[in-house]
């Protein structure tokens, strides 16, 4: 649980971060000075040498290189948390899973019938599929105390489940035409990868290496490289059985989590969230943007809760201690923060066209999880006032009640 909490108190710290690299990109860019935003985001990176004269563009380095450092980072957690964290049984698992899968269908559904006669625009039909978990959580985190702990608990880990999910949709359906030479090769690589877990051998610099092989091996046979990251992640080692202290996969995930999410992150949302006014106002009632802010702000919030209604209806699933529909209404608001998960899928979708589908991406991402954040936290501030009793706040109130049953199993809230 000590990890955990310090992983909730990284993230939620991370999405302020995030919130403020997306607020100075849309100033900047509206400001008198618009010229050296755009100027700074289509720059390029200059390789020069005798046999070698490349122009790498900027977005290039970041959306599909450094990038990768993320998703090895989400193929970490989901690692972790389906061995010895929060989802390392069917029984814990089952309601942030079927949540994550509603929170998944119904956006999808809801885009593709406002985009059903825009063979371009239908590309982007995962868009609003995605949760960002460092801004929910830093939403969440802004309640405090008034929440229980497991509320907290449920959002990371359909946060988690939503990740595994993107990563699925990218891989199956934002592919470019396969080269299976290359692709045979990036197995090859990673059976290697698998040999070293199986031998408990954990040296960084090995997976640095076949980690970046990989990465090119994947680029050139047309699957997005970034999908490396996840890879590499899932063969590095739980723990070391000769060194029992050892523990690989929590060493790297504490050393690259603060890197990633006060660095990477932002800078991320600080190149892709640029957008003048004029565009965000001027794309916001064309199809794929509607598509986009319904499916956040109405699409999870429907899915989330009908999804969780049909499964504890039908006993497949129940409740964690402290939580309520009420509660958990705004937990479904919250997942409607698509953001860095929804920029970069929409970045696959509308990497060409005559159509400037960029504005309107922009515009439906972030007025849709700027809503969601808003009503999410309204409505949790709403109810934790009235289950307040006199002296005791919400969390406070959830730790009194002898629970049904517990999310985590022995754990006292």
């Amino acid at each position: 649980m000590k990890i955990f909490k310090k992983f909730i108190s990284l993230e939620a710290a991370g999405g302020y971060c995030l919130f403020l690299a997306a607020a100075i990109a849309i100033l900047w860019s509206n400001s008198p000075v618009q010229a050296s935003y755009d100027a700074l985001i289509n720059a390029n990176f200059i390789f020069k040498s005798k046999t070698l004269n490349s122009v790498v563009p900027i977005s290039f380095v970041i959306d599909e290189g450094l990038m990768t450092l993320f998703f090895f980072l989400v193929g970490l957690e989901i690692k972790r948390e389906l061995l010895i964290g929060e989802l390392n049984s069917v029984k814990r698992a089952m309601l942030p899973a079927i949540a994550a899968l509603g929170g998944m269908v119904i956006p999808a559904m809801i885009y593709v019938g406002l985009n059903w006669n825009n063979p371009v625009g239908l590309g982007g039909w995962a868009i609003p599929t995605a949760t960002d978990i460092a801004f929910s959580l830093a939403v969440l985190s802004l309640l405090k105390s008034r929440i229980p702990l497991s509320l907290k608990i449920f959002l990371t880990a359909l946060a988690i489940f939503d990740d595994l999910g993107a990563i699925l949709i990218i891989a199956i359906f934002y592919t470019q035409k396969i080269s299976w030479l290359g692709l045979g090769l990036a197995f090859l690589v990673e059976m290697i990868l698998v040999l070293l877990n199986i031998f408990q051998i954990a040296l960084p610099i090995l997976y640095f290496l076949l980690g970046g092989l990989i990465w090119w091996l994947l680029l050139i046979s047309g699957i997005h490289p970034t999908l490396a990251g996840v890879l590499v992640a899932l063969t590095v080692p739980l723990k070391i059985q000769k060194a029992p202290r050892a523990r690989p996969l929590n060493d790297l995930q504490r050393a690259l989590h603060p890197w990633v999410i006060f660095l990477l992150l932002p800078l991320f949302a600080f190149i892709n969230s640029g957008i003048s006014l004029n565009s965000l106002f001027g794309t916001l009632f064309t199809n794929v943007s509607l598509g986009i802010f319904f499916g956040l702000f109405l699409g999870k919030q429907l899915g989330v809760m009908s999804f969780c209604w049909v499964a504890v209806q039908s006993k497949l699933a129940e409740l964690p201690a402290g939580m309520n529909w009420k509660n958990l209404y705004g937990i479904s608001l919250l997942c409607g923060i698509g953001f860095t998960m929804s920029f970069f899928i929409g970045f696959l979708s509308f990497e060409s066209g005559s159509f400037d589908y960029q504005a309107c991406l922009r515009s439906g991402i972030l007025l849709g999880s700027l809503l969601s954040g808003i009503c999410g936290y309204v409505w949790l501030v709403f109810i934790s006032k009235k289950n307040v009793g006199i002296g005791g706040s919400q969390g406070k109130f959830d730790r009194l009640r002898k629970p049904k049953q517990s999310f985590i199993e022995g754990l006292t809230l």
